[in-house]
């Protein structure tokens, strides 16, 4: 595949959806000018993200949309030939009753392409969102891609597992607060500034794929965003960046070429050690594309689609 241009968005994001959506379409107008090819929003586009992670407040959640809603709808026709990936409160109605969860999507010209519900929940999130129990990765238009949303980026399992179904690209789509304790006067010297880097170039370098990580900024109730998207290469590096204001980190890179020549000497996904690790992370199999990218590597579970939670942790 030919060299590509991936963007990662730092952006505020509020509770009003018709606010979000001209910004939303003036985003990929501006990366359209770019020639991107793969635009990643921040977690929460539509609706914004909880005021409160202790102790949400029930009357001041964000409202939900639905994948098939008109919302999504409009942003695919915006999409056109874009890959665009953005994340909101969804909501499910099921047999029991009404089910919200905190979900991404990949769409382009052509319908929704991918799908994933925020899987690890800090805090109070688990007070409103029922969780995902899966990481799968799925085609596009510009490779193999995954997605993560905000906190599933802290379990190195959770990218090992999309890396495992043969993703190249992982998509971090984060609201990601400063410290809500011990602050610091300055966001960049925050500890949590600190990991949300580390985290990003940690599983960027383990699986030797490029990141695409983007970030809430400004202020939502008492949780202050760090903005930081970045784009990061398959050996950890950073490709491109934000600070704490909204600003696109644009990069441009043949993945498939980078992500081989990452692995070329040394090859992580193959060169694991499976026997030696400890039972609960090693019971999930690969099969199709993730297959591919083990290159014959020995297995010792059933193969399957895709790697579900329940096979890493």
């Amino acid at each position: 595949m030919a060299e590509i241009t991936l963007a990662a968005v730092a952006a505020h994001f509020g509770r009003d959806i018709s606010r979000a959506m001209p910004k939303i379409e003036g985003i990929i107008s501006d990366a359209r000018s770019q020639d991107v090819d793969l635009l990643v929003f921040p977690d929460a586009t539509l609706g914004g993200y909880l005021a409160s992670l202790a102790s949400p407040d029930p009357a001041e959640l964000p409202p939900s949309v639905s994948i098939d809603g008109p919302e999504i709808g409009q942003i695919i026709q915006w999409a056109g030939d874009m890959v665009v990936c953005l994340a909101f409160t969804e909501e499910v109605a099921m047999a029991d009753g009404r089910h919200l969860y905190n979900t991404s999507v990949c769409v382009d010209s052509t319908g929704v392409l991918g799908v994933h519900r925020k899987v690890h929940q800090p805090l109070g999130e688990s007070l409103v969102y029922d969780h995902g129990d899966s990481f799968t990765a799925f085609d596009t238009p510009v490779g193999r891609i995954g997605m993560l949303i905000d906190y599933d980026k802290t379990f190195p399992e959770a990218a090992r597992s999309l890396a495992l179904d043969g993703a190249e690209i992982i998509a971090c789509l984060s609201a990601w607060p400063a410290s809500t304790t011990n602050r610091a006067e300055r966001l960049p010297q925050d500890r949590q500034s600190r990991l949300f880097d580390l985290y990003d170039c940690a599983r960027a370098a383990e699986n030797q794929v490029i990141l695409v990580s983007s970030n809430q900024t400004g202020v939502m109730g008492g949780l202050r965003f760090l903005g930081q998207a970045k784009v990061v290469g398959p050996g950890g590096d950073v490709l491109a960046k934000t600070w704490n204001k909204g600003a696109l980190a644009v990069a441009h890179i043949d993945v498939q070429h980078e992500v081989g020549r990452a692995r070329r000497k040394l090859h992580h996904l193959r060169e694991r050690a499976v026997g030696a690790y400890h039972p609960g992370i090693v019971g999930g199999g690969v099969a199709g594309a993730g297959a591919a990218a083990l290159d014959g590597v020995a297995r010792d579970a059933p193969a399957r689609a895709s790697v579900p939670l329940a096979g890493l942790v």
